[in-house]
Order: structure tokens, then C-alpha cells, then sequence
């Protein structure tokens, strides 16, 4: 078994005044060599976004992009024709493909938005862009994980993408032992704490704390009441 753990207090934080971030990764005008992803996981980007502000017209291209919005409204926009609103409780994915521009703003003029944006490499490069945004009701489906992503090949309700991934979203009123399997061999689970906390491997996470763990069989969590976890399956690359 391979651990890396990467504690909140580790993170990359920026403040540009209407954004407020922090990269787990490599990304902008962040670089350490020592935290370039973990697998195909290429970006996790913990934002906040004030009132009135947002990301302009910008390219993306050969990138699987998951958002997550934890409160608040974002707006989105992009050259495939979409626009629309995504609130907590949705999740969109866009296949980026061989090229889209889009833009990411805060409708509201006093009310900030916290979101979740993650980037996965893809399987197949230069595909069509593709867009698509679903509500999963967690609260339906307590102490339990949802998977709200996973490969085109076998998606069913949840949101398909351009590579061999699975994401897995769960709420936990009460504390709860699960047990998640690889999707294949090579692959390995990357745990995000949004909020609450768990055990894994002898080692304990708060809010915002993560850990990769690949060469592993299974990943098994001991997650402690009131967490909100997300689970990430990817393969290793290597």
C-alpha cells in the first residue's frame, strides 16, 4: 500500500480579493513538483467566489472537469450553446475534448459561492465536447455513497466521462465503516474530506484533510458522524 496524505494546512491558498482558493495540486502560478496529481487526478481547486465575480470566457481542451457546488449559485456559459445554474446537490461534468470555452460568474450580487472544481486526464484525446449538470439527492441515500461519475461505458444514473474513473459522493449522519473496491488494478482512491472527518490506515482526517491511496485491494473508512466525503477512483497511470 501507497499512502499520501496531504493535510488542509498544506494546501496552496491564493486571495485575489473575489477569489478565494486552494490547490491541492500544481496549478497556475503554483508549482511543486512533488504535488503535480495523483494519477489521472490532475486538479482539485477549492474556490470561493464572491458576489457579482466569476472566471471570463476561458479555454479548455483534452480535460475530464467535474464541478461540485457546496453553496451558493454558479452560473455557466460555453461555446456548445449551455447556459444554465448549478446549486449544491448537482454536479456537473464537462468533457472539454478538442476545445470549448466557457465561463463560471456568481449570479448573485451579495451572496458568495463555494465550489469543488476537479480535473481528470482523459482516456481518448481530441473527442467531442461535451456538457452535462444532474441533482443527487444524498439525503435520500444517507450514511451511504452515491456514485455521481463514472467511465461512458458503464455511467447508468450517474454522470458518464472520458476515462476509467469513478466519483463517489456520500453524507453521513452516523459513524459508519464502508468498504470501496478499485475499479481495476491499477488504479487508486483519492479520499477529499468536505466536511466532518475519518480514519483510514491508521490515520485520522479532518475537514478539507485528503489522502491517495493506491496498490490496495480495497479502501476501507471509518467516517465519523455528520461527514460529507468524496471518494475518488482513478487510474494510477504508471
Amino acid at each position: 500500500m501507497k499512502l499520501e496524505i496531504q493535510r488542509d494546512a498544506k494546501r496552496q491558498r491564493f486571495d485575489h480579493g473575489w477569489l478565494k482558493t486552494a490547490h491541492s495540486f500544481s496549478f497556475a502560478r503554483y508549482f511543486d513538483p512533488d504535488r503535480m496529481g495523483f494519477g489521472a487526478l490532475r486538479v482539485i481547486n477549492d474556490d470561493w467566489i464572491a458576489g457579482g465575480a466569476g472566471f471570463d470566457d476561458h479555454f479548455h481542451d483534452n480535460m475530464e472537469i467535474i464541478t461540485i457546488p457546496l453553496s451558493g449559485t454558479l452560473e455557466h456559459r460555453d461555446s456548445l450553446g449551455n447556459v444554465g445554474q448549478i446549486k449544491p446537490g448537482e454536479v456537473q461534468h464537462m468533457s472539454a475534448g478538442y476545445g470549448l470555452l466557457h465561463a463560471e460568474y456568481n449570479p448573485s450580487p451579495t451572496e458568495a459561492v463555494s465550489l469543488l472544481q476537479i480535473w481528470v486526464l482523459p482516456k481518448e484525446l481530441a473527442i467531442k465536447p461535451r456538457y452535462a449538470q444532474k441533482r443527487f439527492d444524498l439525503d435520500a441515500k444517507p450514511n451511504q455513497f452515491v456514485t455521481v461519475v463514472a467511465p461512458d461505458h458503464q455511467a447508468g444514473d450517474a454522470l458518464p466521462m472520458n476515462q476509467e474513473s469513478v466519483f463517489y459522493l456520500g453524507r453521513f449522519s452516523e459513524q459508519m465503516k464502508t468498504e470501496l473496491k478499485p475499479l481495476g488494478p491499477n488504479h487508486g482512491f483519492y479520499v477529499f474530506v468536505i466536511e466532518g472527518g475519518l480514519e483510514a490506515a491508521g490515520e485520522t482526517l479532518e475537514k478539507r484533510d485528503a489522502f491517495g491511496m493506491s496498490e490496495v485491494d480495497a479502501l476501507t473508512l471509518d467516517i465519523k458522524p455528520r461527514s460529507f466525503i468524496l471518494v475518488m477512483d482513478v487510474p494510477m497511470l504508471g
